[in-house]
């Protein structure tokens, strides 16, 4: 819901019992949005008057307020004549593909490529009025042992991947950071107890300028990395997902950049060597993995998606999926479970991937095709 705070007009004026008055409601940013008329004040103060609260449409016959030691009483009288609501940006955990290869046009990544430069962009709302303003993004090719975050309005890129054509050592992507979202990130992460740290010199990685390129090559989206944990544990995620949902509704966007369908190098190179037998029998543990998986994911109440998917660990084939103390790449779909909200239903789409099923899972938007 939008941040939006009531105020008095004049703001100063002296409130008289019983007075009808003009109430205006103000966003984030200054920007007046709407107003009520005939609010009906049943006491007095000289005192500002302005107060946070959530969104207008949810207020009914009264609302109490505490305003320099007096309570303020407003009896709705009229319909709310505007408003303006401000979008609840998504949240997408999506496959980023590997190293360089969806930019560099790899076959294999065919229908990854096509998603990255489609369907992101329709969940993201990117040339819309509801577009994100900026974008955390949370990457898995960055372990710490505590959440750390981007920090400098200008990142270099980190070309963290090894044997590839030049021109991918040359690419470019010069959105900027943003260092307000940043600080107000840590912010958030310290008041859920998982003690954040800004660092203003990292390089973007691999997981986050290879995904943008397709997705946003305007590059006019400001973005802030985010770090995964060494420690790989659920909990810890989902509690960084649930922090950062409070961005949401500052148009903020949360992408967490993985493969939480699979990343395990050395059976993607079984996959491309053993034939089309061994093929066929690891696409029926892939899809068991992912039948499971996307059962813990899509779960709307919050205690039961993040009580699945604590125990990812547990589901069918996982090391097969993703090798024991090697889960980063699963990482980012926890934190992006911890940011979808209670009852908030989930939508995915796969992609084919060296013969298997490749999900991306994201909330707060409508289904894409």
């Amino acid at each position: 819901m939008p941040s939006l705070r009531i105020e008095f007009a004049p703001q100063r004026q002296r409130l008289v019992p019983k007075q009808n008055t003009l109430l205006r409601l103000i966003d984030n940013s200054g920007r007046r949005v709407g107003h009520l008329r005939d609010a009906y004040i049943t006491t007095s103060t000289t005192a500002p008057v302005t107060k946070s609260f959530g969104n207008p449409l949810r207020l009914r016959l009264r609302l109490r307020l505490r305003l320099a030691r007096v309570n303020v009483h407003i009896i709705y009288r009229k319909r709310l004549i505007t408003a303006a609501k401000m979008p609840v940006a998504p949240v997408i955990a999506l496959s980023h593909g590997g190293g360089p290869l969806p930019v560099l046009g790899d076959e294999d990544h065919e229908s990854i490529i096509y998603s990255l430069r489609n369907r992101i962009p329709k969940i993201l709302g990117l040339g819309t009025p509801s577009g994100p303003r900026a974008i955390v993004l949370v990457t898995a090719h960055w372990s710490t042992d505590v959440p750390t975050v981007s920090s400098s309005a200008h990142h270099d890129l980190y070309y963290d991947y090894y044997g590839f054509p030049a021109e991918s050592y040359s690419l470019k992507y010069p959105a900027s950071g943003d260092a307000e979202v940043a600080r107000e990130i840590k912010s958030l992460l310290d008041a859920e107890g998982l003690a954040g740290k800004l660092d203003p010199k990292r390089g973007w990685d691999h997981g986050v300028f290879i995904p943008m390129l397709l997705i946003n090559p305007a590059a006019d989206v400001p973005i802030v990395q985010v770090s995964v944990l060494e420690s790989e544990d659920p909990e810890r995620h989902l509690r960084m997902g649930a922090a950062l949902a409070r961005l949401r509704e500052k148009n903020i966007a949360i992408i967490g950049s993985g493969f939480a369908s699979l990343h395990n190098l050395m059976e993607m190179r079984n996959l491309t060597t053993r034939g089309p037998g061994f093929a066929r029998e690891f696409k029926a543990l892939s899809d068991e993995w992912n039948d499971a998986l996307t059962g813990a994911a899509t779960k709307e109440g919050r205690d039961e998606r993040w009580s699945g998917l604590k125990a990812w660990r547990t589901m069918p084939h996982v090391d097969r999926m993703h090798p024991p103390r090697a889960g980063e790449h699963f990482m980012p779909l926890l934190v992006c479970a911890g940011a979808a909200g209670d009852g908030e239903k989930a939508r995915l789409y796969k992609d084919a991937f060296m013969g298997v099923d490749i999900f991306t899972y994201y909330w707060g938007a409508e289904e894409v095709d």
